[in-house]
């Protein structure tokens, strides 16, 4: 079992910068990879970005060159910088880890981006 608790989320105008966090708990040696995912009001639950065990990284392609994911493994957290927001980067933003088969999600933070 693998606890997540996200924190960062907020307010922003549109140009503006947020940095998330993911703080895990529990199995965490097992983990191989970390997600960020977001759901913006009457949309589905979309990939944002994604951070392997080994450090590789991937990234939508709406958020390519804006946002920066990373793995502390001596802090056990995950970030996600995000900078020049817009205002369709509006939403909860979740945080998703992989151990074989098992996923594990964390409760969600809001980020909201006004134009």
């Amino acid at each position: 079992q693998v606890q997540l608790v996200e924190s960062g989320g907020g307010a922003v105008q549109a140009g503006g910068s947020l940095r998330l966090s993911c703080a895990a708990s529990g199995n965490i040696f097992s983990i191989n990879t970390m997600d960020w995912y977001r759901q913006a009001p009457g949309k589905q639950r979309e990939f944002v970005a994604r951070v392997r065990k080994l450090g590789s990284t991937n990234y939508v392609d709406s958020v390519k060159g804006r946002f920066t994911i990373s793995r502390d493994n001596a802090k056990n957290t995950v970030n996600l910088q995000m900078n020049s927001l817009k205002p369709e980067d509006t939403g909860v933003y979740y945080c998703r880890a992989s151990i074989a088969s098992s996923l594990f999600w964390g409760q969600g933070t809001q980020v909201t981006v006004s134009s």
